[in-house]
């Protein structure tokens, strides 16, 4: 026995696939295998496929502008330092401010930020589960 590695759904012409369907009624989604759900016939039509391609840009744009968020509050941080006179020095609880600043005030915003990415991402999901019709 051979092992398969199965990728993606194989495209095939859309007329060789309308001709040779070898199905009654054109029920049949390229390749001449049937649908297996309304999600997969969608997502093989051209609006279907216009509705995946909007979502994977919807969240790579989610995905960009969280991380360049994220890198400018962490950028903030050292320019703090160096703009605002004797913070640097100062201490908190006996702990130079810096490390305080870098080692407790950062772990907030990881998780603001994570939080904010997976709110999004799954409204994002959500919006596109009710292009398609399903509930």
């Amino acid at each position: 026995m051979t092992r398969v590695r199965v990728t993606a759904p194989r495209r095939v012409d859309q007329s060789r696939a309308a001709a040779g369907s070898g199905t009654a009624g054109g029920s049949a989604l390229p390749g001449g295998r049937p649908p297996a759900d309304a999600r997969e016939a969608a997502e093989e039509s051209d609006a279907g496929q216009v509705f995946v391609r909007s979502l994977i840009r919807s969240q790579l744009r989610l995905a960009v502008v969280v991380a360049a968020g994220f890198l400018l509050i962490l950028a903030a941080f050292p320019l703090m330092l160096g703009i605002v006179p004797g913070l640097a020095d100062s201490t908190l609880a006996g702990l130079p401010f810096d490390w305080v600043l870098l080692g407790a005030g950062i772990y907030p915003v990881i998780g603001l930020s994570a939080w904010l990415f997976i709110r999004t991402a799954a409204r994002n999901e959500a919006r596109y589960r009710d292009l398609l019709g399903d509930k």
